[in-house]
């Protein structure tokens, strides 16, 4: 091989070679972001599904009720607010992981999935009572979006259905 051939490989390396690298390590980097991103949708998803299960523990507050529960005693009322908090908690979680303000559509419809979640639990009267105490020293930005929620959902349960 001469010095020419050499030459010519290295600017084919050069020209070819490097913005192939360079492409592959950017969709490299891209496909591990959505992956931790499905990752922690994973887990907060089985974290609502843990919820769900001690919620279903406490059949008498008929927390999947869409009314409020009337008549509660103290230790139900208490066990109640434990489970709203938890909640509230795991909401703030996905808030802080899930939500941006500028969104691709992936990314997007993770997010609708808990704002969902949100919107039906601001539904329910008693949930909604309780939520200005349950959101006390949470992140601001949360606050005022599920503030906007609840207030949107009490005013939907409000209209009467046509």
């Amino acid at each position: 091989m001469t010095i020419e051939t050499w030459e010519l490989l290295s600017y084919v390396v050069t020209v070819v070679g490097l913005p192939l690298a360079i492409g592959v390590f950017i969709y490299e980097q891209h496909k591990e972001r959505d992956n931790e991103e499905e990752e922690v949708y994973q887990l907060l998803s089985d974290n609502y599904q843990d919820f769900l299960k001690i919620a279903l523990e406490n059949p008498d507050l008929r927390l999947f009720s869409a009314d409020e529960t009337p008549g509660l005693s103290l230790e139900q009322r208490e066990r109640m607010i434990i489970i709203f908090t938890m909640l509230v908690s795991l909401f703030e979680r996905a808030y802080l992981l899930v939500y941006e303000d500028d969104m691709n559509a992936r990314q997007s419809r993770r997010w609708h999935s808990w704002e969902d979640y949100m919107r039906e639990w601001c539904r329910r009267a008693d949930f909604r009572r309780e939520l200005p105490e349950l959101l006390r020293g949470e992140d601001p930005h949360f606050v005022a979006m599920i503030m906007t929620l609840s207030d949107e959902e009490a005013v939907y349960t409000q209209t009467p259905a046509q």
